[in-house]
């Protein structure tokens, strides 16, 4: 556990570093330098990555506690494995939705503790959102956050205006509200959404882009999703402690089971995230 006093130091400072990398994002999403480069897995990789991440990795220097990124994926696991405290941190979150140019691309920090995020931060540069929690007071949405290369956050501002996840306490009437990848899916994707609709025979599928996600879920206003592609640890650590203070659940698919950070092998299973006002299976 962490204890106040260090949650009013961490998350403000994960808060911080999340908005100034949202401003080195929007500076190349808003100029014409959009070229990018093949990572080993084949994934895109932009200037706006690197540079979050160099604006990442400094604002997060002064909390000492060591970075595991997707940008510095290469550090090796004898390195990290007796770590109890790291930042989880993926710099620009749906790279192939900023390539085309729709917005649909996030921030994600999570502190990991013990192997387990304790609170997590996604900030949407493209549509001035931010989403929090804090591990004794549930999760937030703040709205209007501007991305800004110099962010002046304190404990006290974050929860300025801040609305409490779920926005809702009771689901609206309509069909079961299912959230997929835009660019990532597969046949299991769709296999395993026609296996809903025996319980649930109308379903609204929703395609977005990036850990946003999880974020519409812990809101109340998208109640499945489900992923069957490669994923990575730094994509579901801040949205799995996002929607986890918010009352909602993150398993590994089809196992049933929590997903495991900090492992030999960051690459994430399938898995399946449900909202907290509604039981879907």
């Amino acid at each position: 556990m962490i204890t106040k006093a260090q949650r009013e130091f961490m998350l403000p400072a994960a808060v911080t570093a999340a908005i100034a990398a949202g401003e080195a994002i929007m500076d190349v999403y808003e100029s014409s330098d959009n070229d990018y480069d093949l990572k080993k897995d084949r994934s895109p990789i932009t200037r706006a990555d690197r540079n979050a991440h160099e604006v990442i990795k400094r604002h997060l220097l002064a909390t000492r506690i060591p970075i595991l990124s997707e940008e510095g994926r290469e550090m090796v696991y004898q390195e990290r494995m007796a770590w109890d405290l790291f930042w989880m941190v993926d710099p620009l979150d749906g790279t192939v939705e900023f390539l085309k140019g729709n917005g649909e691309f996030t921030v994600n920090i999570a502190l990991m503790v013990a192997g387990k995020p304790a609170f997590g931060v996604v900030y949407v540069p493209g549509r001035q959102l931010l989403y929090f929690n804090d591990p004794e007071r549930g999760a937030f949405r703040k709205v209007g956050v501007f991305a800004t290369a110099t962010p002046h956050c304190t404990y006290d501002w974050l929860f300025e205006g801040a609305e409490k996840l779920p926005l809702v306490s009771e689901r609206a009437e309509g069909p079961l509200r299912v959230a997929i990848s835009r660019s990532h899916n597969n046949a299991e994707t769709f296999a395993h959404i026609d296996t809903l609709r025996p319980k649930h025979p109308e379903i609204e599928v929703i395609e977005q882009g990036s850990s946003y996600k999880f974020c519409m879920i812990a809101e109340g206003g998208v109640d499945y999703y489900v992923r069957t592609t490669n994923t990575y640890e730094w994509d579901t650590a801040a949205g799995e402690a996002i929607l986890a203070a918010a009352g909602g659940v993150t398993l590994a698919f089809p196992e049933g089971t929590s997903l495991d950070y900090n492992k030999e092998s960051l690459a994430n299973p399938y898995f399946t995230c449900q909202s907290p006002l509604i039981k879907v299976l």
